[in-house]
């Protein structure tokens, strides 16, 4: 697979060397822990070849121009530093490359005012968006016809990501390395990169048509008890009742409506809140268990591992480590 970084004068340095580094690191996880070879050829680019400037007061050197660089997997915009106009303005070539990147089923993910560029190529035109607050009412002005999404800090619209800053952005890559890489080199990334003070992705990303976002409304009431109800032993049989339907017929909907079964959407939410639990309680994993509604220990840490690739013990002192250590510094 192929990623491209694109540089630009005025960027924030780290909006592009984070992620590179995260996925170097999960490149070699890969291969250290399944002996895999998943090629990972990552590309920085520039609109004309030449070195860029950054904010940090370093110049980085970008391997190759756009022109000729071919097609890319993963492609991603980097965060500018204040008023961006100047620099688009700047990179007009860019525009048309990314708007063929995208037509050729490239993900691109932008960060801050670096989403600027996805709305001036018109690639977000009746899709949701987000960029860094402070340029919000910019951007509205800019782009009437991309739906701001200001409560977001994450926002996806198929293939195309925007993160309203270079900590979001982190989360957004965890998500595409478990989407390309797995689940297992995703966690292990994310324990080492930022785990400590992440919430889940899918607790504060905006995704078109995703879970409370579809229009089943029978479908939506069902969530909505899963998640009051979440420490009782809630039965399929019982919702689909409840909702007047039948099980299969609850079934078929639901995975129409959410991509998910309903069993496998209520683990999901269980396992959401064990891990706040395990993280900011001192409730032993018994508890957190029966808490979340599952009331055999054993049965929590197998479904809670084979989610998280690692235990609910192993997993809060990961985090606690991390989490005194930020507050001792």
């Amino acid at each position: 697979m192929r990623l491209a970084f694109v540089l630009t004068d005025h960027m924030l340095a780290a909006s592009s060397l984070l992620p590179i580094e995260m996925w170097r690191a999960g490149a070699e996880t890969l291969v250290g822990r399944r002996g895999d070879r998943l090629p990972v050829d990552i590309v920085t680019l520039s609109s004309d070849g030449r070195a860029v400037a950054t904010l940090a007061g370093l110049d980085l050197a970008p391997q190759a121009a756009i022109a000729g660089s071919g097609q890319f997997d993963v492609v991603y915009l980097p965060a500018l530093w204040r008023n961006p106009r100047p620099q688009i303005a700047r990179d007009r070539a860019l525009l048309p490359w990314l708007t063929a990147q995208a037509g050729a089923g490239a993900t691109i993910a932008a960060v801050g005012t670096g989403c600027c560029f996805l709305a001036e190529a018109g690639l977000l035109d009746g899709k949701a968006a987000t960029t860094h607050w402070h340029y919000f009412e910019r951007f509205a002005r800019d782009y009437p016809a991309v739906h701001l999404k200001r409560q977001y800090f994450i926002t996806q619209a198929g293939r195309l990501y925007c993160a309203g800053s270079v900590n979001a952005l982190a989360d957004v890559t965890v998500h595409l390395i478990e989407a390309f890489c797995g689940r297992e080199v995703a966690s292990h990334v994310e324990r080492n990169f930022s785990h400590e003070i992440r919430r889940p992705y899918d607790q504060y990303r905006y995704l078109e048509g995703d879970e409370l976002q579809h229009a089943d409304e029978s479908v939506i009431s069902v969530q909505w008890r899963m998640q009051r109800e979440l420490a009782l032993p809630l039965r399929m049989a019982d919702l689909a009742r409840d909702a007047g339907m039948s099980p299969r017929t609850l079934d078929r909907r639901f995975r129409e409506a959410t991509g998910l079964s309903p069993l496998a959407y209520l683990q999901s939410l269980r396992i959401a809140a064990a891990k706040q639990m395990l993280e900011a309680t001192n409730l032993t994993v018994a508890e957190v268990a029966f808490r979340v509604g599952y009331h055999d220990q054993g049965h929590f840490a197998r479904v809670f591992t084979r989610s998280m690739t690692i235990g609910p013990a192993e997993y809060r002192r990961t985090v606690r480590a991390k989490m005194f250590s930020l507050r001792e510094s």
